[in-house]
């Protein structure tokens, strides 16, 4: 016997059918979020990194209409965060904020990697972690890099270094090979000890944040004598870069960032949506604030511009670590 079916019977099996099937990839993106956004901090509490997690994250939880929750998993350069973001669905549900290091630097100074840093991620957005000014003690009575040079020539100098495997690291193995020098680089276990070191005199120099550095600064302790990148630092705007002082190595040229991620298979227009507000909230009055305090003078730029950042100072990035002749733990 042949069943008939009713014309009215049909739309309901057909309606029922279409509720039951997967979003496409442009309908999930258009109607995300529907629920909190978590974004995985690879460093500790109270750092930059976290401060800027939360301030961005705020702008988004505003905009967005969904609670946006920063969770902290900080280990191993930022590896214990990135590999649980690896893992994540890519729904735009699961972010992440890093560093450089976490994307660069640990290829070197790991022997593995539970990620990939170029394939397991999406990149979304990228700021600037601020100029590191390289500071000289008062008791060298250096004030412009070819001073200090010339003080290094005729005296030991240890220079502190924030870690292993840092810029400020680097920075000190590109000074001894770009004046035939033999300072030692001292390294601490982040940039407290090393500034309480430079005002007891213990080190002559050192490389760090600006806002870790104020007190030494404004006691007169230490110095900033230059400071990398391709422009000067706005809170620091009567001291000249490495490259105005002769120094056209590309190593002091280079922009540390921190960035926004996620799985690599988040649609393209959640990362483009949160891209465009990522760039957003580098206007708002909590971030501004932050950047006044760490003395950074740029907000957060798109996927695009963080793209091209990626991609031309990765390589420049790895070789330098490279060649600091660190074991890999």
């Amino acid at each position: 016997m042949t069943s008939r079916i009713s014309r009215r019977t049909l739309i309901k099996t057909g309606i029922a059918s279409a509720a039951a099937m997967p979003l496409s990839a442009p309908a999930q993106a258009q109607a995300w979020p529907t629920k909190p956004i978590r974004i995985v901090c690879g460093y500790p509490a109270g750092g930059l990194t976290d401060l800027f997690a939360r301030a961005y994250g705020e702008h988004l939880a505003q905009t967005l209409g969904q609670p946006v929750v920063v969770e902290n998993k900080p280990g191993a350069g930022g590896s214990i965060a990135a590999q649980l973001v690896k893992t994540s669905p890519a729904d735009g549900y699961t972010l992440m904020f890093t560093i450089s290091t976490t994307m660069f630097g640990n290829r070197v100074l790991y022997k593995s990697l539970p990620y990939d840093p170029d394939k397991d991620f999406v990149l979304i957005s990228s700021m600037s972690a601020g100029h590191l000014p390289f500071v000289a003690s008062k008791a060298t009575g250096a004030t412009n890099l070819a001073e200090f040079i010339a003080y290094a020539r005729k005296n030991k100098v240890s220079v502190g270094t924030y870690a292993a495997g840092s810029y400020a690291h680097i920075a000190v193995a590109e000074l001894n090979k770009l004046y035939g020098l033999q300072m030692e680089a001292v390294h601490y276990r982040g940039e407290a000890p090393m500034w309480q070191d430079m005002a007891a005199g213990v080190i002559q120099a050192a490389s760090g944040s600006y806002a870790a550095a104020a007190n030494v600064l404004q006691s007169g302790a230490g110095r900033p004598i230059a400071v990398p990148g391709t422009k000067r630092m706005g809170k620091l705007p009567d001291v000249l870069t490495f490259l105005e002082q002769g120094v056209t190595a590309k190593s002091f040229q280079l922009q540390g960032f921190i960035g926004l991620m996620g799985p690599a298979a988040v649609p393209k227009e959640i990362v483009q949506r949160v891209s465009d507000l990522m760039v957003e909230g580098g206007k708002t009055e909590r971030v501004r604030k932050l950047l006044d305090t760490f003395g950074i003078d740029d907000s957060a730029v798109g996927h695009e511009a963080f793209r091209k950042l990626y991609d031309e100072e990765g390589p420049i990035w790895i070789s330098l670590v490279q060649g600091l002749g660190l074991t890999p733990e």
